[in-house]
């Protein structure tokens, strides 16, 4: 009898990989639904706020941001596609690791910004000084940060946030403000996260549509200058221009 149960019983057993579907995974608009991967799941509602992380490197292609990693969530499902929203950014650990050296001191922040779309974002920034500061000095250099960041977010989007984080625009700004207290050796914004979704534009450009126009205006621009630089040269005259200057020179001869 108990060998027939346990037969029973291995019966019963099912494979729950064989009852599992394969989703793919795509990220918002902002960074122009690009593919992330795939996940399995048994039903649609158990990927609801499922995360993933990439990096900057597997989103644009750019070797030189594989120390940025974005972080998104499984807001949508739409049959077997599952679309996310963004939910932060970090830097790896080792590259953090590499900014900080012995005699320099290392000030963390954290603010909380609201931008012109209505996303509440908690970012976390960091500067690193040439030389040890004092405690009065972290303080300035926080205070800066703070407004500075503030004032930053009122006037962009979620987009351009993220954008302006990627590309490092948002730390030459901050170090900027922040060098009338201290020479700063570097600011990184190391980590970000979505307090309150807002509500995006639909027809917003995504980071990496904002980057081709960006490259596109550069290539224009530099093409102006070369052509504004290029030795303007004379034209030279036609072969009708060339036989009437002929025919006149030759009537002057003969009326001496």
């Amino acid at each position: 009898m108990a060998v027939k149960k346990a037969k029973t019983a291995a019966r019963k057993v099912k494979d729950k990989w064989k009852a599992k579907e394969w989703y793919k995974l795509y990220a918002p608009r902002m960074f122009n639904q690009v593919e992330l991967g795939e996940t399995p799941s048994s039903e649609p509602s158990a990927l609801m706020g499922r995360n993933t992380e990439v990096t900057v490197h597997e989103l644009t292609g750019d070797f030189s941001k594989m120390h940025i990693k974005i972080r998104f969530s499984v807001s949508d499902i739409r049959g077997l596609e599952a679309h996310t929203s963004f939910v932060g950014h970090d830097l790896t650990s080792d590259y953090v690791r590499r900014l900080t050296r012995r005699k320099r001191t290392k000030t963390d922040h954290v603010v909380d910004v609201r931008t012109k779309d209505g996303f509440l974002l908690r970012v976390k920034p960091m500067s690193i000084t040439e030389q040890r500061i004092q405690a009065a000095q972290e303080t300035a250099i926080r205070n800066i940060m703070d407004k500075t960041l503030t004032d930053l977010a009122a006037n962009m989007t979620v987009s351009e946030m993220v954008k302006s984080i990627i590309t490092g625009d948002m730390s030459k700004e901050l170090s900027n403000a922040a060098k009338v207290i201290i020479p700063i050796k570097r600011i990184e914004v190391r980590k970000s996260e979505v307090l309150e979704v807002g509500t995006a534009a639909a027809d917003e450009p995504s980071i990496q549509e904002r980057f081709g126009q960006e490259a596109a205006a550069q290539a224009a621009a530099q093409a102006e200058v070369a052509t504004a630089e290029a030795p303007v040269e004379a034209d030279e005259p036609s072969e009708d221009e060339e036989a009437e200057e002929e025919e006149v020179s030759e009537e002057s001869e003969e009326e001496n």
